[in-house]
């Protein structure tokens, strides 16, 4: 995508992403064409690749931008951060059900194994709730660890089309997470 602050460009890039997103409610990605989405958006073909590369751009572009939203939500969770990651996914609940309707749900985790060690790298460590934990250690280990174990709970649960209440799911992780600490002793 290309990185613009004029308002008319950024305009054009949202229609694109809105088209895109439309049109992959009614057929499967791999069937979308370029041109296409510049019919459903109304504009050129010249917009569209004056803007992005691809359809593919597209599609990562917005999953990148709501990944930056969502490390932003989990850096300025005030409190529990696993309430704050499942109250995003539920937000961008459409978005995921469009992914695993297109068999896509692999992206998001591609960009967060890309994004992670770059946001890790370049942010306040004091914002950080994984910075204390990660001290020492090998990050890289610890990002794919979070990283994995967080975005399969996820793809699961949006597989299963998003039933259970949040609350639900992180309760099971949470109960788990204690019995595993419960564990550690006997485990040495």
């Amino acid at each position: 995508m290309t990185n613009s602050e004029n308002p008319l460009a950024k305009r054009s890039q949202a229609e694109l992403t809105q088209a895109l997103l439309c049109l992959m409610s009614k057929h499967p990605y791999s069937e979308i064409t370029v041109k296409q989405i510049t019919l459903e958006a109304r504009l050129a073909r010249k917009t569209f690749y004056r803007n992005f590369e691809s359809k593919d751009d597209v599609l990562l572009s917005l999953i990148n931008g709501t990944l930056l939203e969502y490390f932003e939500a989990v850096n300025n969770a005030r409190g529990d951060v696993m309430t704050t990651i499942f109250a995003f996914a539920d937000k961008n609940r459409e978005l995921l059900m469009l992914l695993d309707k297109n068999d896509l749900l692999h992206l998001p985790l591609q960009c967060l194994n890309e994004l992670s060690p770059m946001i890790l790298k370049n942010q306040n460590r004091q914002l950080n709730p994984f910075a204390k934990l990660f001290d020492g250690l090998d990050t890289g280990y610890l990002i794919a660890l979070n990283v994995g174990a967080i975005w399969n709970v996820i793809s699961l649960w949006v597989h299963r089309e998003m039933a259970d209440p949040p609350e639900s799911v992180k309760q099971t992780l949470q109960q788990y997470l204690q019995r595993t600490r419960q564990m550690a002793p006997s485990l040495k």
